[in-house]
């Protein structure tokens, strides 16, 4: 079964499968970060209770959380796209300095720019991290007290940092209409993305 064909004035940003993938990510982050503000703020945990069903959300959905990026990795596309974010050039290293000196107007970006980048590192590695800690946390045979302490200490630092970095994804989602059209129907305008990402476009 063949694609849609693009509208002349839109072009394809993500295949379904990648949407897909993004979406089953932000499911399962979203379930764990609400079950984590269930067990550490007393007054959610009064107003939810059930602490065993929480802690079992929170386990489970933190041990999934690898399974979209696992099972994309059938995606050509979502190869290619990975192959992207783990590259810099010398584009986007003056991306980098424009929005650290707040300079106005477009800046010079390929279909991913480099503070797009940045958040895919930073997210992959914290999950590694967050799955490592938790899992001494949760087998508490796996280790001694002493690591176990260390995880839980590295696990709730982290855990407070990666809500706050997601936050801020979601802020910056907002203030971009075009680009959550672009992960909900899989295309966007093409004067935007010659605006916004002018390297990606052939």
């Amino acid at each position: 079964m063949h694609p849609p064909a693009e509208p002349h004035d839109r072009v394809r940003r993500f295949t379904p499968a990648e949407r897909w993938v993004h979406r089953t990510t932000a499911a399962l982050m979203g379930l764990c970060v609400a079950s984590a503000a269930c067990l550490y703020l007393p007054q959610l945990a009064e107003l939810v209770g059930r602490r065993a069903l929480v802690v079992t959300v929170h386990e489970w959905s933190g041990l999934l959380l690898p399974a979209p990026f696992l099972l994309g990795l059938a995606s050509r596309a979502f190869r290619a796209d990975l192959s992207r974010l783990n590259r810099f050039g010398r584009h986007d290293r003056v991306w980098l300095r424009a929005a650290v000196r707040r300079r106005p107007g477009p800046r010079p970006a390929g279909k991913f720019n480099a503070g797009q980048k940045l958040w895919a590192s930073w997210l992959a590695g914290a999950v590694l991290v967050m799955l490592g800690t938790g899992l001494l946390m949760w087998f508490t045979h796996l280790a001694p007290l002493a690591w176990r302490t260390g995880s839980t200490f590295v696990h709730d630092w982290l855990a407070l940092a990666l809500g706050i970095v997601v936050a801020g994804h979601i802020g910056m989602a907002v203030g971009d209409p075009e680009s959550r059209a672009g992960m909900r129907t899989g295309f966007v305008r093409r004067e935007w993305a010659e605006r916004e990402h002018g390297e990606w476009l052939p």
